[in-house]
């Protein structure tokens, strides 16, 4: 599916006031498996954190403080903020069969389990801890996040394409586009016709004219 096609179905769906959000985009048959037209299903409360607040993001490093995984270090793939929730990569995993059918048992897999904010805490990468960040703004502006215990910056991890690339990290080949290519004027507007373009291009003389035609 393209990205496009993508983008519009999420930018055309409207979910009830009470909808109970999960780890399902609200669009998918999974969601709407679990949210039947006509079903009210169990209220659930979350703290809302705006968005210039949420300090949490995929490709972050984190220590998980409760659970069977406590102490452990893991990064986020994945962020959910209508739930305040976070999956870990191989982390925090609980194990289920699919696909049952007759007498076949399913496939056993290990799937990860989403986590609250409240349950792990950012490390910090100058010395491998765990601890609280905060917005700050820089001299020149810019909004950084800063560890409360080193004073330190920690940075936004790198953005990653649906094809794997980061485009901080790109660096063109031999086969690739030049900046300075793609912003040459190539095109010369003109009142000619393709026709016209075409002939004079390829050193054709017409001296046959149309001749006058009228409407009426």
């Amino acid at each position: 599916m393209r990205l496009t096609a993508l983008m519009s179905m999420a930018a055309k769906v409207v979910v009830p006031r009470n909808y109970r959000y999960g780890t399902n985009r609200p669009w998918t048959v999974s969601a709407q498996r679990r949210n039947p037209a006509g079903k009210q299903r169990r209220k659930v409360f979350v703290d809302e954190i705006p968005d210039q607040e949420w300090s949490v993001f995929k490709g972050d490093t984190v220590e998980i403080l409760a659970g069977k995984d406590k102490g452990k270090h893991g990064k986020v793939v994945q962020v959910f903020r209508k739930r305040n929730w976070v999956i870990l990569e191989g982390l925090n995993t609980h194990y289920r069969y699919i696909g049952k059918s007759g007498d076949y048992r399913g496939t056993y897999i290990a799937s990860e389990a989403p986590l609250l904010l409240s349950e792990i805490s950012i490390i910090d990468p100058t010395d491998r801890k765990p601890t609280e960040v905060e917005w700050r703004f820089t001299e020149e502006g810019e909004k950084v996040r800063v560890s409360l215990r080193t004073g330190r910056i920690i940075p936004k991890p790198p953005v990653q394409r649906r094809d794997g690339i980061i485009p901080e990290q790109w660096k063109d080949g031999p086969k690739d586009t030049s900046t300075e290519d793609v912003l040459r004027k190539t095109y010369i507007p003109s009142l000619k016709t393709l026709q016209e373009e075409v002939m004079e291009a390829m050193g054709i003389q017409e001296d046959r004219r149309h001749r006058t035609s009228y409407w009426y």
